[in-house]
């Protein structure tokens, strides 16, 4: 490209530096947002594999990787294969992983033997040692000499040293300077081995990954230096090698997503490879099936947030090709003079395309910084607009994010370059007819892309509601469905689509307020609506941006919104209050002691010989025997009652009756608000002398009760106090779950029967509730009743203690409280744990990471976007102003005229797109409890629309439409009539 053709570009780009600048800042979030996915999502990765390794106690470490050589019957190993793949497992391997590794171990042993000592007298002949030979890479290193010394590394006069386990010379009554004959079996006629126990050795560290065979498996081993195994015993003796064993712990921890198919592809090649140089070779061990899980992990947690982000890039993008079809039309006359005056299309192309590349470029440059700062603020959230201050998630530039990057600036740069293409094609002549012809409809509206998007989101509805009717016939969660791609951006279609249908109507909207209105509507208002009606198209841009942006705002915040209180709900729901905590109970028990002579106690306690004997037949009986201990006959010889039966094996079993421990003390552990006792026992029911099954029996002091349990007053028809209020009035009151009330036609005041530890206790329903904490009536009817007199009617049995803490207590000083004061603990439920828990999950985070950024993103766009748009739409429109300033239009009319332009634009599609956004939300947000099973969905799912982010939109709002007023104002005040209405055309 020419020096004046560059010199012309970037006066160009300086005299809509403006436009240019918003372009730039469209495309740096265009590829911050593109970037912060892969970036997080790599960060997620990490942790979750720091997690897995910390996890991972018990087996070997997760990076193993263990090759194995075993001979098959009487092979031989080629000695020179051996030392090649020997040489790729040490050498090329690491560098194929190109993973650290804690711990590398090769070891070669000769099939074991029985151990023959060589002087019987010293070493007792008659203990069995069974042992094998072998070497082992590093083995100074990782043990201590308990006793004698080391191995030397040559062998001499044909005596092999060894050491072995300190273990192992306790099991096999071996001593140092023992001297074995080690026999080599398998027919190869080579002479026993002399082998000399030099010392004793015990590990440094049991547990370091270098012990991958265990320390069990190494207690029947004699170690011999690795120098003399190769040149005595393979190479001199000829011994085949029975087993050979290279081991790696690899080191995960800085994996990332773009490594996970790579390493797991040379991984299924490494049997291949190994096979090809040294027969019976194989990989053993290794860590694919995690890469499977970690790729698994990563991948869906990218398809999430993509998803998520998807609408809001692609608003991005509109935003950019908005811009550059501003900045063009703009500078369309230039584009037609200069073809006119020789600049060939190549060389227009190439200008924009230039642009375009500097843009661009600037934007990978500064877009992964912003990436880098969104991907920290996605793994810092923890719910919608909620940014905690935590450990942050490991975040790195990679290869892949910055891949998404340039497809970002790719995709971008294509959309603004396309329309240049066309319009260097035109000529004056062309550009002249098609301004002549601008109210031709445009290409989506010829099409009914409108109405086809319509279609598409009410058949994305249509598979939402078929999909959630097999959810709730099968029981079947979304992890078990098919999950259809389209069902991702059903809702941001149904934005745009509807967007796009409301521009379709908006025209015939003015056409007919104008006709219905002309003969009485002032001159400021027909002169807007005839503006409007006539020149609709060039507000599409704008007014498309607004309804997008706002309305992916609303339903953004409201999804968020939904999913944080549903989640939450439903977890307190499970939980009933902040802490539960089940005491251990001691029990005695009812049976009498039992004999277990089996009655042959004579005549004194004839009746005690079996468990349940009466006692008085063994009184007046002279001599008693007992047939058994089981059945407790004991009989009297002389006239006496025979004892009664005992308790035999088919009889109920005894009783228990628990002491109670003290319960007021919880009131008085510090970081306690409130305690409540709750009984929860399972018990049939029966209900007018039928047996209806089984139920949940909950005893409740109503008072204690109220103070620390969870509830959601829209689940009751009044507030649930006045249940509780009920309990108070009748001792033998009960509450029941409205679905069992209709199931079994029971009313208020109907008595019921439920067994509590086998007594019938009779309860008078006093009302019927669809929902009670911690109870699920799909699953098992309850029963809410008062505990009191479920106690004063049935045996005392264990109840919970259900606990509000104070705000920031905490669980562990109240455990060691209760440990000073002898009580034991069984179990604890923090719901609080639980939702820490919940809200540190990779997956969530990222959801409310990606929708608070978008959010965010949605309302700097149309903010910008508005203000630009209003801007440059104002300064084109100099000389019509100007034009009707002198044809007598006063400045207060001129105002009033562009206000109620304003209000008919922007104003209908703020509406609009609000209005928009909480349809969607209504229709689709539901449909979100697919995710968890849908009979498990108690409390009910509710979309939630938040106070705080309504404002903040309408905030936004209100500032763009100031904004907006004060630039017509500016303009007006600026415009000069003499200078507007002048020979020319407007910018």
């Amino acid at each position: 490209m020419s020096v004046p053709m560059l010199r012309f570009l970037f006066r160009k780009m300086w005299n809509t530096r403006w436009l240019t600048l918003s372009s730039l800042l469209g495309l740096i979030m265009a590829v911050a947002f593109t970037t912060s996915i892969p970036m997080y999502a790599d960060g997620s990765l990490k942790r979750v594999v720091t997690k897995s390794l910390q996890e991972k106690t018990g087996g070997l470490p997760a990076g193993s990787v263990l090759i194995r050589y075993q001979a098959a019957g009487s092979d031989r190993a080629d000695l020179s294969a051996l030392t090649d793949v020997d040489q790729y497992i040490t050498d090329e391997l690491p560098k194929d992983i190109a993973f650290p590794y804690q711990a590398f171990v090769r070891s070669y042993s000769i099939r074991a033997s029985q151990l023959i000592p060589d002087d019987t007298v010293k070493v007792d002949p008659s203990k069995k040692r069974q042992m094998a030979l072998m070497s082992e890479s590093g083995l100074k290193d990782q043990v201590e000499l308990k006793q004698g010394d080391w191995y030397s590394d040559q062998v001499q006069n044909g005596i092999v040293e060894a050491v072995i386990l300190e273990e192992a010379m306790y099991r096999n009554d071996i001593h140092v300077g023992d001297v074995f004959n080690y026999p080599i079996s398998g027919g190869f006629g080579i002479a026993p081995l002399k082998i000399k126990i030099t010392g004793t050795v015990a590990p440094k560290n049991d547990g370091d990954p270098y012990w991958f065979q265990g320390m069990e498996g190494l207690v029947n081993a004699l170690f011999m230096s690795e120098r003399g195994f190769n040149t005595y015993i393979l190479n001199e003796k000829r011994i085949p090698l029975n087993l050979g064993n290279w081991y790696y712990a690899f080191d995960l921890r800085n994996i990332q997503t773009s490594q996970l198919s790579p390493l797991e592809n040379k991984l299924e090649r490494l049997d291949i490879t190994l096979f090809q140089q040294l027969k019976n070779t194989r990989v053993d061990v290794s860590f694919i099936p995690i890469l499977q899980e970690f790729r698994t992990q990563s991948l869906q947690l990218q398809i999430l947030l993509f998803t998520l982000a998807a609408p809001m890039i692609a608003m991005v993008f509109y935003y950019i090709v908005m811009n550059a079809r501003q900045s063009l039309d703009r500078q369309r006359s230039v584009i037609a003079v200069l073809r006119s005056r020789g600049a060939s299309t190549k060389q227009i192309i190439g200008i924009y395309l230039l642009e375009g590349l500097i843009l661009g470029c600037t934007a990978l440059i500064v877009g992964p910084m912003l990436g880098w700062f969104m991907a920290k603020s996605i793994g810092s959230s923890s719910g919608f607009l909620t940014f905690v201050d935590r450990q942050s998630v490991p975040v790195g530039v990679s290869m892949e994010a910055l891949t998404y990057g340039v497809a970002a600036v790719l995709i971008a740069t294509l959309a603004s370059v396309i329309p240049a293409i066309v319009f260097a094609r035109a000529s004056i002549v062309s550009y002249k007819q098609k301004l002549a012809r601008s109210d031709r409809s445009p290409f989506w509206q010829k099409w009914f892309l409108d109405v086809v998007l319509i279609g598409v989101v009410a058949y994305g509805y249509y598979l939402f509601d078929q999909r959630q009717l097999l959810s709730a016939q099968t029981g079947l969660t979304t992890d078990q469905l098919q999950v259809h791609p389209l069902l991702f951006f059903v809702p941001a279609l149904s934005i745009i689509s509807l967007g796009l249908f409301f521009l379709r109507i908006f025209p015939w909207l003015l056409r007919l307020w104008n006709w219905l209105g002309k003969r009485f509507l002032p001159v400021p208002v027909y002169l807007t609506l005839t503006q409007l009606s006539r020149s609709a198209q060039s507000y599409y841009p704008l007014m498309l941006l607004l309804i997008l942006t706002l309305g992916l705002g609303v339903y953004n915040s409201s999804a968020a919104r939904t999913i944080d209180l549903n989640s939450t709900d439903r977890t307190l729901y499970a939980y009933g209050t902040d802490v539960v905590l089940q005491t251990v109970w001691e029990g005695v028990s009812d049976a009498l002691p039992q004999d277990q002579a089996g009655g042959q106690s004579g005549g004194q306690n004839g009746g005690t010989a079996g468990a349940g004997g009466e006692p008085q037949g063994g009184a007046q009986g002279g001599q008693s025997t007992g047939t058994n201990n089981n059945g407790g006959s004991g009989a009297g010889q002389q006239g006496g009652t025979p004892g009664a039966p005992g308790a035999g094996m088919d009889d109920p079993p005894p009783k228990l009756r628990y002491i109670e421990p003290p319960f007021e003390l919880y009131r008085e552990l510090q970081g306690v608000d409130h305690a409540a006792r709750v009984l929860r026992t399972k018990a049939n029911v029966v209900v007018s002398g039928k047996s209806v099954g089984q139920g949940m029996l909950m005893g409740i002091d109503n008072v204690d009760f109220a103070k620390v349990a969870w509830f959601r007053n829209d689940l009751f028809k009044v507030h649930p106090y006045q249940y509780l209020n009920l309990l108070g009035t009748y001792e033998q009151a009960v509450i029941v779950p409205s679905s069992f009330a209709e199931k079994n036609h029971v009313k208020e005041g109907d008595l019921i029967s439920i067994a509590v530890q086998q007594q019938m206790v009779e309860f008078v329903v006093v009302a019927t509730v669809p929902y009670w904490p911690s109870q699920y009536p799909d699953e098992i009817p309850f029963f809410i009743a008062n505990l009191e007199y479920v106690y004063d009617q049935a045996p005392v049995t264990p109840y919970e203690v259900w606990l509000k803490m104070e705000a920031g207590a905490k669980v562990a000083p109240i455990m060691e409280a209760l440990a000073d004061r002898q009580i034991e603990i069984a179990g604890v439920k923090d719901v609080r744990n639980e939702l820490i828990i919940q809200k540190k999950h990779p997956a969530r985070g990222g959801v409310f990471g990606i929708l608070s950024l978008g959010f965010l993103v949605s309302v700097l766009v149309s903010l910008i976007g508005y203000i630009l748009y209003w801007f440059f739409n104002l300064s084109s429109r100099v000389v019509q102003f100007g034009v009707l300033r002198a044809m007598g239009l006063s400045r207060k009319q001129l105002t009033g005229m562009l206000l109620l332009e304003q209000g008919f634009t922007a104003g209908l599609s703020i509406a609009l797109g609000i209005g928009i956004g909480k349809l969607t939300s209504y229709l689709f947000l539901p449909f979100l409890q697919t995710a968890e099973n849908v009979k498990t969905q108690v409390p009910p799912f509710r979309v939630i629309f938040h106070a705080r982010d309504t404002d903040q939109l309408y905030i936004v709002v209100a500032f763009m439409m100031i904004t907006g007023a004060g630039l017509l104002f500016l303009h007006i005040r600026r415009l000069r009539v003499h200078q507007a209405v002048k020979l020319g055309e407007e910018k």
